[in-house]
């Protein structure tokens, strides 16, 4: 999993600095797609001061996101401004056709999002309800000079304004039968109640390369104290009193319990794959990936374990106490040591590679339970924060250490820090085309990668193989499960009961991954359905172009032009294709 900017919905009033290229454009006779990109980048921004921090734009430092469904409205009326305008203009250039249909793929999430108005009834510790966010974002500020330390603190003091607002976001969304899952309510209260007497606080971060002063500090600290932590103890009584009593049991725990519940999860589908695919598809596409996954593991199973049962095989994996850590610094070294690996012979199979080197970090343990195995943050535009994998050390002798590489290929390299890392360096697009907008792109690209390594001969063993074919099973499962949880109203026992049965995921893993989906749902979806569309483009590429095609400059062309919904790229591909006869 990558951490990636979201588009909720807010635009703030007054004036905003807008990124370099549209302080060039703004205003001009001729508009251009470029200053429309910028635009457009700027309204997602100011919908997500967090995130816009995150990545390196600071002048939206003394802020959190506006959460009231009228700026949602406002936002995404914006974004249909912007889409009209982008459609008068004359384009000859590839690029910008590029661009413009980035644009609209952009405006037509934003709609889905509004139907699907997550905001009533999204409760959970897994960083996508409003809490959890700020509790697992927060931390990672760098405050670098005396301004970022001042807005930081005016960001502390809007904390209230925020939950309050989730408070009544939740309101609304009880009073017309949207509500919560039980257990993930429990779980997101427990989260808070832990979070707040944490000392030293994670909020009390410092300056970076500078002394911002005991005065400062004492203001911090103040208003963490006065301000920040009543609000989220109040969030959670209000959790307590008001969600949990009306929220769901883990026999609906769905989208399809909910009022026009399979619409909500239709508009997720396509958000998530950016297709047109139906859940009926994606579930019986999953069942018939798994069929053909569970032959591999068969001759796997015989090399590795003298079987060729696949229960067997699993049950090896899934209890096997040779199969796990003993430490948190095993992980830690393994990690270390897969990812410089996957670097030193990235060059064979790329024309492109980042500057930036993949930091590797732990998973706070305050954030680690029912966190995801590991996942990747992207480098933030200014260089402050580079990408980093994180890993999940929490528990270790309960966590399967088969799947160590599978996991690193598919969040640091070649994955996620190689494909966020190449569009962040590529000047030529647009600064809105180098961020990580489409999930299906990213995380295909993700699960594309674990492949990917294995035919660049970066797996130890076979048992480090076993993990991917592991991870393959699982991704596949996801397409059972999402689907099988949210349109066809399957129990939270149900679920964790078919992935037990059909991937080798330990039972710990099994349990937070099947809430993640039911707290998350149709993002599941996103990783399968882009793998194999990276695979299919790449073998279409193959066969027409034979002894021509050239895998480095296949994965350069994926790569280049940033994170594109899953038909642009078919169009990118398939014009590369095209070229290279021309030429």
């Amino acid at each position: 999993m990558t951490i990636v900017p979201g588009v909720r919905a807010t635009e703030r009033d007054g004036d905003v600095a807008l990124p370099d290229r549209a302080r060039q454009t703004a205003g001009m006779a001729d508009e251009t797609i470029e200053a429309l990109a910028d635009e457009w980048l700027r309204v997602i921004l100011q919908s997500e001061p967090l995130d816009a921090s995150l990545m390196g734009y600071r002048e939206y430092d003394a802020h959190v996101s506006d959460l009231t469904r009228q700026h949602e409205v406002q936002t995404t009326e914006r974004f249909h401004e912007l889409r009209a305008r982008a459609e008068t203009l004359q384009l000859t250039d590839a690029n910008k056709e590029i661009t413009r249909a980035v644009l609209l793929a952009l405006d037509d999430a934003a709609s889905d999002s509004l139907v699907v108005e997550a905001l009533d009834y999204t409760v959970t510790a897994f960083p996508v309800s409003p809490a959890s966010i700020l509790i697992a974002y927060l931390r990672m500020l760098v405050l670098t000079s005396p301004e970022e330390c001042e807005a930081y603190l005016i960001r502390l003091q809007e904390i209230p304004r925020y939950l309050q607002q989730a408070t009544e976001r939740l309101a609304s969304g009880r009073s017309r039968g949207l509500v919560p899952v039980q257990r993930l309510v429990r779980a997101h209260m427990d989260q808070i109640n832990e979070w707040v007497v944490v000392e030293p606080h994670p909020l009390a971060i410092d300056g970076v390369g500078f002394d911002p002063g005991d005065e400062w500090r004492e203001r911090r600290d103040r208003i963490i104290a006065t301000d920040v932590l009543p609000a989220f103890r109040r969030y959670a009584n209000v959790l307590d009193t008001e969600a949990l009593p009306e929220s769901r049991p883990d026999e609906r725990p769905g989208l399809s319990h909910l009022p026009d519940g399979r619409e909500r999860y239709a508009a997720l589908v396509r958000l998530h794959t950016t297709t047109n695919r139906t859940p009926e598809e994606l579930h019986e596409q999953g069942m018939e990936l798994l069929t053909a996954i569970h032959s591999e593991f068969r001759l796997l199973g015989e090399q590795l374990f003298g079987t060729s049962d696949v229960s067997e095989i699993f049950e090896h994996l899934q209890e096997d106490p040779d199969l796990r850590w003993n430490s948190a610094e095993e992980i830690i070294s393994a990690a270390e040591d897969t990812v410089r690996r996957a670097e030193a012979a990235a060059p064979t199979w790329f024309g492109r590679v980042p500057k930036a080197v993949c930091a590797l970090e732990t998973i706070p343990a305050a954030e680690s339970e029912g966190s995801a195995p590991a996942y990747y943050m992207p480098p933030s535009l200014d260089g402050t924060r580079p990408g980093t994998y994180y890993s999940n050390v929490n528990r270790p002798t309960e966590r399967t250490r088969f799947d160590v590489e599978s996991i690193a290929f598919h969040e640091a390299v070649p994955g996620h820090h190689f494909q966020i890392s190449l569009a962040q360096e590529n000047g030529d697009l647009p600064e809105l085309r180098r961020l990580p907008m489409f999930t299906a792109y990213v995380e295909g690209w993700g699960l594309y990668a674990e492949r990917l390594a294995d035919e660049m001969g970066l797996y130890s063993s076979v048992e480090q193989r076993m993990g991917m074919l592991s991870a393959d099973a699982w991704r596949a499962a996801r397409l059972v499960v999402d689907t099988g949880i949210h349109h066809h109203g399957w129990s939270r026992e149900e679920a964790v009961s078919f992935m037990r049965s059909n991937t080798p995921v330990a039972p710990l893993d099994v349990e937070s991954e099947v809430d993640r989906y039911i707290a998350y749902p149709g993002q599941a979806l996103s990783y399968m359905t882009g793998r194999l569309e990276i695979s299919r483009l790449r073998s279409a590429a193959q066969s027409a172009l034979g002894d021509r095609f050239d895998v480095r400059e296949f994965h350069d062309v994926v790569l280049v032009n940033g994170a594109l919904p899953l038909s642009l790229l078919d169009r990118v591909v398939t014009a590369w294709v095209t070229q290279q006869f021309a030429d």
